[in-house]
């Protein structure tokens, strides 16, 4: 998982700690969030990504008070609240899309495109980030 998050660091300009964080972000969303099924088949083809969402776990989902609200609503506020949750751990929107897409990709190449297609299929408005 270092080799990714070192890539996505140096690919959209940011502190290796940041993308660490944002990264782990995502996949802890798209746990809780997406089909089960193809995410533990993305997160079996990504080595590394389950103990950087427990570590993520114990981080707290961060954000401020919008972060908290967001958290409160059902589904935890969707694409939404993870959107608030990366900018709160410091990322511009621009930053967000690269680090989404080149994760995205990432686990594309590693996991397959039907698995991707399914985890974006079952996310309300992921679409629109990857």
């Amino acid at each position: 998982m270092q080799d990714v998050i070192e890539s996505i660091a140096a690919q959209n300009g940011i502190d290796t700690g940041v993308a660490q964080k944002a990264v782990g972000m995502i996949l802890s969303f798209l746990k809780k969030e997406a089909d089960p099924t193809a995410v533990s088949s993305m997160l079996e083809a990504l080595p590394g990504a389950d103990a950087l969402i427990a570590e993520q776990a114990g981080e707290g989902s961060g954000g401020g008070l919008l972060g908290s609200v967001m958290g409160m609503l059902p589904g935890g506020g969707g694409v939404m609240g993870l959107g608030t949750q990366l900018m709160g751990a410091g990322l511009g929107m621009g930053q967000i899309t690269g680090v989404s897409k080149q994760l995205f990709d990432i686990a594309k190449e590693k996991a397959g495109e039907d698995v991707m297609g399914q985890i974006v299929g079952s996310v309300p408005g992921l679409s629109q980030f990857v």
